[in-house]
């Protein structure tokens, strides 16, 4: 999605490509380290999707791989241009303090806001004079970034419970109920399709988002469980191809 948005932006260039590869290695660099911070608890909840709980690889060589992919954004970013050098580096401090232990308080949601809400920035960063991006199409990433980690969180309550994740979302779901936090992920979702029109050049394909977004929404109200995480994963699947499709205006 990044390197889609910043393809629109700058077209073919060597600051998109270096950005695009500073996006994945900065996407591996948070992914691995969060699987090696939660190793032990993986292990206790018996997560046998886990290379690390199944013995395929160490704690240790996936420390090594996350810093290196870590090393690696920060690099790329930096030869893709000051500005991008300078969000991603926001990106990362914000993956990576959630993952050693914000995940666990009240302000991972805020680390979501802000890891998503510079997506938009990230990718104009790699245009001609380096725009600032529109206040639409940021808060809109924001708030698929936040919904989305609602609707992440929904699986896993029950593991977060007994191993004691308090994070934003879990705190949501002991107070009001599991059926509070994932509606709370459909309407923060649901906020994001809304300004999605706002900012759209092709404004009735993202209706037609916010359409399909809304009719996702009304039938997963209806069911509990991994139905209503999967009825919230699709309307970010469906909010992430309007914003690629429907000429969202980044700038």
């Amino acid at each position: 999605m990044i390197t889609a948005l910043a393809w629109q932006a700058a077209g073919l260039s060597w600051p998109l490509l270096a950005a695009a590869g500073a996006a994945l290695a900065g996407q591996l660099s948070i992914g691995w380290s969060n699987d090696a911070v939660d190793a032990e608890r993986d292990a206790s909840l018996g997560r046998t999707d886990k290379p690390i709980v199944t013995g395929m690889i160490g704690v240790r060589a996936v420390w090594a791989a996350a810093l290196g992919a870590l090393a690696s954004t920060l690099l790329l970013a930096a030869l893709a241009g000051p500005r991008t050098a300078a969000i991603n580096a926001v990106m990362m401090a914000a993956g990576w303090t959630y993952n050693l232990g914000l995940k666990a308080t009240p302000a991972s949601g805020l680390m979501y806001v802000i890891g998503f809400g510079l997506v938009p920035a990230f990718a104009a960063s790699v245009a001609a004079g380096s725009p600032a991006p529109g206040a639409a199409v940021s808060a809109a990433a924001a708030l698929l970034g936040l919904g989305g980690h609602f609707a992440n969180a929904l699986p896993d309550l029950a593991g977060d419970r007994r191993t004691g994740v308090a994070g934003l979302p879990q705190r949501v779901a002991a107070r009001w109920g599991e059926r509070a936090a994932a509606l709370t992920a459909t309407t923060l979702l649901l906020a994001a399709s809304a300004l999605l029109v706002v900012a759209a050049e092709r404004r009735a394909v993202a209706l037609l988002g916010l359409l399909a977004a809304g009719t996702i929404a009304v039938f997963g109200a209806r069911g509990t469980g991994r139905v209503l995480f999967r009825s919230a994963i699709a309307i970010a699947a469906t909010d992430v191809l309007v914003l690629l499709v429907a000429g969202v205006a980044l700038t």
